[in-house]
């Protein structure tokens, strides 16, 4: 069987993004005591802005993924119970980091909950760093993370040739020395 790939979400993932969401976040209504933000998410906008990615067809994986100035945005990340151990959370999560490179962002950042240990240990394994933490109540908190993902060296050579090595438009509009 051939892996599944991360693709944009379109208008028919749009009930399979919200069973995955659904089943991967219903288990914390009763641990954190509130409903989880991506649980009230608009996922036809995010679909629409280019933001909501999937695993499969149906859905078995999502990210929301939110362009920032200077990152990019985990905004919301699941996968479905039945699948999760597999390695899809790993993949969904190196597709982020990829997607950041493409997009010329140096850094991924995202916010978990404090009371979802299971998320605090797959970002801290996959080489997320905390840098801050919130406080929503006593005892509360969400705990900010982030991991830089880009490392472009600016100062060597570009791809684009000198200004001094382009011929002339009567030339032809030739690079010097190709012909």
């Amino acid at each position: 069987m051939e892996p599944l790939a991360v693709r944009y979400a379109v208008p028919m993932d749009l009930a399979a993004v919200h069973a995955v969401i659904h089943s991967a976040y219903r288990h914390y209504l009763t641990r954190i005591g509130v409903r989880p933000a991506p649980l009230d998410a608009d996922y036809p906008h995010l679909m629409r802005r280019g933001c909501l990615f999937v695993v499969g067809s149906p859905a078995v994986a999502t990210v929301t993924l939110l362009p920032e100035d200077g990152w990019l945005h985990l905004d919301n990340f699941a996968v479905a119970p039945d699948r999760q151990g597999q390695g899809l959370g790993r993949r969904v999560l190196a597709f982020a980091e990829e997607h950041a490179r493409q997009l010329w962002l140096p850094e991924l950042r995202l916010v978990t909950h404090s009371m979802m240990w299971e998320n605090q240990r797959m970002y801290a394994a996959a080489g997320y760093q905390e840098y801050g933490r919130t406080e929503l109540a006593p005892g509360r908190e969400l705990i900010h993370y982030r991991k830089p993902v880009g490392f472009w060296d600016f100062s060597g050579p570009t791809f684009l040739p000198a200004a001094g090595t382009l011929g002339s438009a009567a030339g032809g509009g030739v690079l010097a020395g190709v012909r």
